[in-house]
C-alpha cells in the first residue's frame, strides 16, 4: 500500500506538470470569455441604431481580438492534453509490460513449487536434513521462498493498481481534449462570422466616408479642447515647485512602485484607443494621436482611482466633466464623467467610484472613458502602468 501511495503520490507531481498548465490555460479561456461577454453586451446597447458605426467596428474589432486569444489558448490546451496523453500512453504500455513479465515469473514459480511438492513434501525435506545446521538452512530457504512467493503476488496487485490509475487518467485527458476540440470548432466559427462582419461594416463605412470624416474632426476638436483644459490645469498646479510632504512622497512612491499593477480605471472594458499615434480604424490615410487611452465599457459604468490620492480638480467641458486625482507628483486623469461622486480636496482610496461614465446616444450609446497618467507635466503611456 505504501508503495501505491508513493507510486499515485508522484503520478500527481510529475505526469500533470503540463495538466497544471492546463487547468492554467482553462481560467485564462474563462476570462476571455468573460470579456468577450462584456463586448455582446456592448454590441447589444448599440441595436437601437441597425446601421454600421465606427462604434460598433471597434466592439467587433476587440471581439475578434479576444477570440483570437481565446482560440490560441485552446490550441495551447490541446497541446498540453496531447503531450499528457502521450506520457500516460508510454507509461502504461511500460506498467503492462512490467505486468507481463511479473505473470510470466509467477507461472514459473508456480511451476517449479508444484513440481518441487510431487518429489518431496515439505516436511519430508525438512525431516532428511543431516544435521541441524542443514535443518537451520532449509527452515530459513523455505522461509525466503514463501515470502517470495507473497512478495510476487503482492507486486502485481500493485502493478495493476497502477495500471488502472494511469488508464483513469488517460480517459479523463482523452475526455478533456475531446472537450477542447469542440470548444475550439465552436469558437473558430464564430470568428469567421465575427470577420465577415467586420468586412461588411468596413465596406459599409467606407461608403459614408466624407460624413465620417466630418463627424472625425468635430469630435477631435472637442478632444482638443479636452487635452487644452487639462494641461493648463497641470500647469497651474505644477507651476510653483514645492517640496512634497512626507505623505505625497509616500504616495509618489508607491504609485511609482505599482507600475504595471495599477488596477483599471473601470470595473471591466476594453482598450478602445491607444496611447500615442495610431491609424484610424477605418481610414487608413488617417492617423489619430491620443494623449492618453480610451476605455470602453458598459452602460451605467463609473470612473475609479486606480491608486490612493486627492481630487485636485473637477474640471467642467460643456455637459461633461474630467477629475484630477493628485498621487505626490503623479496625477491620473478621468474624463467624459457626467456625473461626478466627489469634489476637490476629496481623499480616494483606489477603486474609489469618481463619477459616471457618459453614455454617449449620439455615437451608439457609447460608454467611454478617457484615461491619462502626468508624472509631473509629463504624459506617460497609461497601458504600460495598468495590470494586464
Amino acid at each position: 500500500m505504501r508503495r501505491i501511495a508513493s507510486t499515485i503520490l508522484l503520478l500527481l507531481l510529475l505526469l500533470p506538470l503540463s495538466a497544471q498548465s492546463v487547468k492554467d490555460l482553462q481560467k485564462q479561456q474563462a476570462a476571455i470569455q468573460k470579456q468577450l461577454a462584456e463586448t455582446d453586451k456592448m454590441l447589444n446597447e448599440t441595436k437601437k441604431n441597425e446601421k454600421a458605426t465606427v462604434n460598433k467596428l471597434n466592439i467587433l474589432n476587440n471581439s475578434i481580438r479576444e477570440r483570437k486569444k481565446l482560440i490560441n489558448s485552446i490550441n495551447s490546451e490541446i497541446n498540453s492534453l496531447d503531450q499528457n496523453i502521450a506520457n500516460l500512453t508510454r507509461q502504461s504500455r511500460e506498467l503492462e509490460t512490467k505486468m507481463e513479465q511479473l505473470r510470466k515469473d509467477y507461472a514459473t514459480l508456480i511451476r517449479e513449487t508444484h513440481y518441487a511438492s510431487i518429489k518431496q513434501s515439505p516436511l519430508l525435506f525438512l525431516c532428511s536434513a543431516e544435521n541441524f545446521q542443514q535443518l537451520f538452512h532449509r527452515i530459513y530457504y523455505m522461509k525466503v521462498f514463501t515470502d517470495y512467493r507473497k512478495t510476487q503476488v503482492a507486486e502485481m496487485k500493485e502493478t495493476q493498481t497502477e495500471i488502472n490509475i494511469q488508464n483513469d487518467l488517460l480517459m479523463e485527458r482523452r475526455g478533456e481534449r475531446a472537450e477542447a476540440l469542440s470548444k475550439q470548432k465552436s469558437e473558430k466559427e464564430k470568428l469567421a462570422r465575427d470577420e465577415r462582419k467586420q468586412q461588411s461594416m468596413l465596406k459599409e463605412l467606407k461608403k459614408k466616408e466624407k460624413n465620417l470624416a466630418s463627424q472625425l474632426k468635430q469630435q477631435q476638436k472637442k478632444i482638443d479642447q479636452l487635452n487644452a483644459k487639462i494641461e493648463q490645469m497641470i500647469k497651474k498646479q505644477t507651476a510653483t515647485k514645492s517640496t512634497l510632504t512626507k505623505e505625497q512622497k509616500l504616495l509618489a512612491g508607491g504609485f511609482e512602485a505599482n507600475k504595471g499593477r495599477l488596477p483599471w480605471p473601470v470595473e471591466k472594458g476594453f482598450i478602445s484607443g491607444y496611447f500615442g499615434t495610431h491609424q484610424h480604424p477605418v481610414y487608413e490615410h488617417v492617423t489619430i494621436n491620443n494623449k492618453g487611452i480610451y476605455i470602453q465599457t458598459t452602460a451605467g459604468s463609473d470612473a475609479r482611482a486606480v491608486f490612493d490620492g486627492e481630487v485636485s480638480s473637477c474640471i467642467v467641458l460643456g455637459n461633461t466633466y474630467a477629475v484630477i486625482v493628485q498621487h505626490g507628483n503623479y496625477r491620473t486623469v478621468y474624463s467624459n464623467l457626467t456625473q461626478l461622486h466627489v469634489k476637490q480636496g476629496d481623499k480616494v482610496k483606489a477603486k474609489q467610484r469618481l463619477g459616471k461614465i457618459l453614455s454617449d446616444k449620439e455615437q451608439d450609446n457609447k460608454t467611454e472613458l478617457y484615461f491619462q497618467i502626468y508624472q509631473d507635466r509629463t504624459l506617460l503611456n497609461p497601458s504600460l502602468w495598468l495590470a494586464q
